[in-house]
């Protein structure tokens, strides 16, 4: 028998687990495959020029483009064989760049304008309120108009309603009613948007 008495010697058997080193996936690559990463046997070619070769080797292609000191880039990869053009990609990554950034900028974020009335406003205040409505359909934005009700208000729903109609009328020219008036607990709501 041993030192502590088990003569089993499978109960000190050690469990390792085996750690594989951490691999990163390979970098997504974005835009279209150039140079060595077109694999195909054939392309049809189109030169810097925009002359088309027809269908030539991928490897007289690429000696092609490096002839003339530029890449080798597919812009058309699910025809047969794929079209390929000789190019500058830094200066087609470039371009394509400017252009996304050019149609980010142009890209405006609607945003829900809130507009609070009560039912029995007064004509001054509800005119200042349409201007800004107004205001707020020029930048593009849609309209929440919310009437609150307090206490015995709530009797005269209809007083609410009759408001909500005429806001939607006087914004019948710009506006069109993205959601109804309805009542949620003590407040009636309406959506606009600008038309």
């Amino acid at each position: 028998m041993g030192a502590r008495g088990c003569s089993n010697p499978k109960q000190f058997v050690e469990s390792t687990t085996i750690r594989r080193p951490f691999k990163a996936d390979a970098p997504v690559k974005d835009g279209p495959r150039s140079n060595r990463e077109i694999r195909i046997p054939k392309v049809q070619l189109i030169t810097a020029d925009g002359q088309n070769m027809g269908i030539v080797p991928t490897d007289q292609a690429l000696r092609m483009a490096e002839e003339a000191g530029l890449d080798l880039v597919e812009i058309s990869p699910n025809a047969e064989p794929p079209v390929c053009k000789i190019l500058d990609l830094g200066k087609l990554k470039y371009a394509n760049q400017k252009k996304a950034a050019e149609a980010r900028k142009k890209q405006k974020i609607v945003e829900v304008k809130e507009i609070k009335m009560r039912p029995n406003i007064d004509t001054h205040d509800y005119d200042v309120k349409m201007k800004a409505i107004e205001r707020f359909f020029e930048e593009g934005d849609k309209v929440k108009v919310t009437l609150k009700f307090r206490g015995r208000e709530m009797a005269h729903q209809e007083l609410g309603m009759k408001l909500l109609q005429q806001v939607k009328e006087d914004m019948l020219e710009i506006a069109k009613v993205e959601a109804e008036p309805k009542l949620e607990g003590r407040q009636m709501m309406m959506v606009l948007a600008p038309k």
